[in-house]
């Protein structure tokens, strides 16, 4: 979304501030997800690998278990984020998280992986995750522009280990000698209203191999 010409994927919702042009969830007054998928092309790969940025609108929560019966359910929105799942029964690749905060002043919304948390992952992510915050500061309804998400960069103090992280801002999955020609799926998830929340995306690339 770099490029003025270029539009957002059919079904996401397309916003912007101060000349960031993002693609977001469609408007919800409740938790939910917004879905593209992308084939394969026939193409059988056993490696997916690729990068995503995103940015934080109002307060999105990490995976915090607060709302919503979803928690648990790859399949719904789990989380305040970007989820990257591979064919149908839905397969975890990746999930990209949005927390509250750069510090720890509300440890119960922060990135999983930021000193003080009191989130866990949970089982189907594993270690396959980054989680960024945009502010450092209050949040309130709109989205902030100025420290981009999933890039590795200008992490607050608590938040530094998660910028601290092999390979970010690529993440890398290796299936070993399984082979598949799934299709990715992508999709912006939110346990809350977009009203509330959202963690909309400006660019990705994903490769397969």
């Amino acid at each position: 979304m770099t490029l003025a010409t270029v539009n957002c994927p059919s079904g996401l919702r397309y916003y912007q501030s101060g000349g960031v042009r993002v693609c977001g969830r469609a408007i919800s007054s409740v938790g939910s997800c917004t879905s593209v998928q992308f084939s394969s092309n026939g193409i059988s790969y056993s490696q997916v690998c690729g990068r995503v940025t995103g940015y934080q609108y109002g307060s999105p929560d990490a995976v915090q278990n607060y709302y919503g019966s979803n928690h648990n359910n790859l399949n719904a929105d789990y989380v305040d984020g970007f989820s990257i799942t591979r064919g149908s029964p839905r397969q975890h690749v990746w999930t990209l998280v949005g927390g509250v905060g750069e510090t720890n002043s509300d440890p119960n919304n922060n990135c999983p992986c930021a000193t003080g948390s009191l989130q866990q992952v949970q089982s189907f992510i594993g270690d396959h995750y980054f989680c960024e915050s945009g502010i450092t500061a209050m949040w309130t309804g709109q989205l902030y522009t100025s420290d981009p998400l999933w890039d590795g960069q200008n992490c607050g103090s608590a938040e530094s280990p998660c910028c601290n992280v092999p390979g970010i801002p690529w993440f890398h999955r290796d299936y070993g000698n399984t082979t598949t020609n799934d299709y990715i799926e992508l999709r912006v998830c939110g346990d809350e209203s977009t009203a509330n929340e959202d963690t909309p995306v400006s660019y990705y690339e994903i490769y397969v191999k």
